[in-house]
C-alpha cells in the first residue's frame, strides 16, 4: 500500500486571483516541517495538499503530527492511494481500514467523485463498497447519521484515495503570508496564546522579553524560552529577544508617581520593542491583554500605552474570558509551564493601588520629570540578547 497524507484547504479556496501566493507558502512550510522526518513529494491539487513519501521507513506518525499543526489546512488525513478500479479499491478498503471496524457495531460509506470520468457515481460506490465491507464484518450495521466509523473514498484525477474521517486542522493562513510582528512573550499564560491566535491569521513571529535580574532569575528567562519553543510548534521557527530591563524598571519606580508606574513601564518597554521590531523588520507589535482583566489594561490605560510608539498594536485576546484564554493555552501545550511559579518583571515593584484611569497628559507630564529614560531603554534595547527558537528543538527545560 502507497500511503500518503492529505492536507485540505479551508480559508485560502477564497482567495481568488492571489490563491497561489499562500498555496506556494504552504507547500514551503510543508516542507520544513517535513524536512527531519524524511523526504516527500509535496503538491497541490484540487483544493488539496498531498505529501508523498519518497523513501522507506518514513515515521508517518511523526509526519502526520508535524502537518497538524501547521496553519493553513482546515483538516488532514492519513490516506492510502490505489487504482480507479472498483475491485482494487474494495480490497484496499478492507486491507487498510478493516482493523479500524473492528471492535465497532456502525459504520457508514462517504464518496466523493471529484474524477467525474469515473463510470459509477458516488451513491453507488458507497452503496457497493458498503456491501463490501458489511459481508466482511457482518456484525456491523449501516448508520448514515451518527456513525462510529466513516470509510471515506476520494476519486481524483490520479488515483482513488481511501481513508478514515478527516482531523480537524488548525485552519488559518501560512504562517507569513500577512508579514512580520513581534509578540510581547511574558512568562504567563496569555501571550503564548496571542502569539498563536496571531500566527494563525498569517504572521510571521519573533518574541520579546523583559528580564530584570537579580529581581528575576535565569530560570524566568528559560522558563519564556521554553515558552516559545512549544509555541513554534505552531507558529515556525523564531527569535526570542531578551532585554535588560533592570535600570530604566529601576528609574522609573525612584522618579515617577507610584499609581503610574504600570502604565509608564508599558509604554517605556513599548518604546523599546518598537526599537527592536523596526530592526527586524516587524509590521506590528502584539500583547496577551485582555480588556480590564488588570488595572493596565483597561481603556484609558491602553489608550496611554498605545501613543508610546507607532506600530500597530494587535490585542488577539482583548474580547476573550480567562477560561477561553485557558482553553487555548491547553491545546497548544503551554499552560502547564506558564503556571509555574518563576518571576515576572511585570509584577515587581507594582503599587497596591494602580492608577485604572489615567490621562495621557499627566501620563506626559511624568514622563518629562525622567529625562534619563531615554538613554536607559535604547541601551536595554541595544543589549538585548537574541536567542533562536527551531521547531525541531527540544524544550529544555523541566
Amino acid at each position: 500500500m502507497r500511503e500518503v497524507i492529505m492536507g485540505y484547504q479551508g480559508e485560502m479556496s477564497l482567495k481568488g486571483l492571489n490563491r497561489n501566493q499562500f498555496e506556494s507558502a504552504l507547500i514551503k512550510i510543508l516542507r520544513y516541517r517535513l524536512k527531519t522526518v524524511g523526504r516527500f513529494r509535496i503538491y497541490c491539487a484540487q483544493s488539496t495538499f498531498y505529501m508523498e513519501p519518497e523513501e522507506e521507513g518514513i515515521d508517518m506518525d511523526l509526519a502526520f503530527e508535524r502537518v497538524s499543526k501547521v496553519f493553513g489546512l482546515a483538516a488532514v488525513s492519513r490516506s492510502v492511494v490505489c487504482e480507479k478500479d472498483f475491485d482494487t479499491i474494495c480490497r484496499t478498503a478492507e486491507e487498510y481500514l478493516g482493523e479500524s471496524l473492528r471492535g465497532i457495531r456502525t459504520f457508514k460509506v462517504e464518496a466523493r467523485r471529484a474524477d467525474k470520468t469515473y463510470p459509477m457515481t458516488s451513491p453507488e460506490l458507497m452503496r457497493e463498497l458498503g456491501a463490501y465491507l458489511l459481508d466482511k464484518h457482518n456484525y456491523l450495521r449501516v448508520d448514515v447519521h451518527q456513525p462510529q466509523f466513516k470509510v471515506v473514498v476520494e476519486i481524483r484525477d490520479h488515483g482513488a484515495y481511501i481513508h478514515g474521517p478527516k482531523t480537524p486542522g488548525e485552519g488559518g493562513l501560512p504562517v507569513g503570508t500577512s508579514g512580520r510582528a513581534l509578540n510581547m512573550l511574558s512568562g504567563g499564560i496569555d501571550s503564548p496564546v496571542a502569539a498563536y491566535r496571531m500566527a494563525k491569521r498569517g504572521l510571521a513571529l519573533d518574541h520579546i522579553h523583559f528580564a530584570s535580574p537579580p529581581y528575576t532569575s535565569e530560570r524566568a528567562k528559560l522558563k519564556v524560552k521554553a515558552l516559545a519553543q512549544l509555541a513554534s510548534v505552531y507558529t515556525g521557527s523564531c527569535n526570542l529577544f531578551v532585554v535588560p530591563y533592570t535600570r530604566p524598571q529601576e528609574y522609573i519606580r525612584d522618579n515617577a508617581p507610584a499609581v503610574l508606574f504600570t502604565v509608564l513601564m508599558r509604554r517605556s518597554m513599548m518604546r523599546i520593542a518598537s526599537a527592536i521590531a523596526k530592526k527586524q523588520g516587524c509590521e506590528a507589535l502584539i500583547t496577551g491583554e485582555s480588556l480590564a482583566q488588570v488595572a493596565s489594561q483597561t481603556v484609558k490605560a491602553i489608550q496611554c500605552t498605545d501613543a508610546a510608539q507607532d506600530l500597530p498594536v494587535l490585542r488577539p485576546l482583548v474580547g476573550t474570558d480567562k477560561t477561553e484564554i485557558i482553553e487555548t493555552a491547553r491545546h497548544i501545550n503551554t499552560f502547564e509551564t506558564s503556571i509555574l511559579p518563576y518571576e515576572d518583571c511585570c509584577t515587581i515593584f507594582t503599587p497596591p493601588h494602580p492608577k485604572i484611569r489615567p490621562e495621557l497628559a499627566e501620563i506626559l507630564e511624568a514622563e518629562a520629570g525622567m529625562p534619563g529614560l531615554a538613554a536607559l531603554e535604547a541601551e536595554a534595547a541595544e543589549q538585548a540578547e537574541r536567542i533562536r527558537i527551531r521547531i525541531d528543538d527540544a524544550v529544555d527545560f523541566e
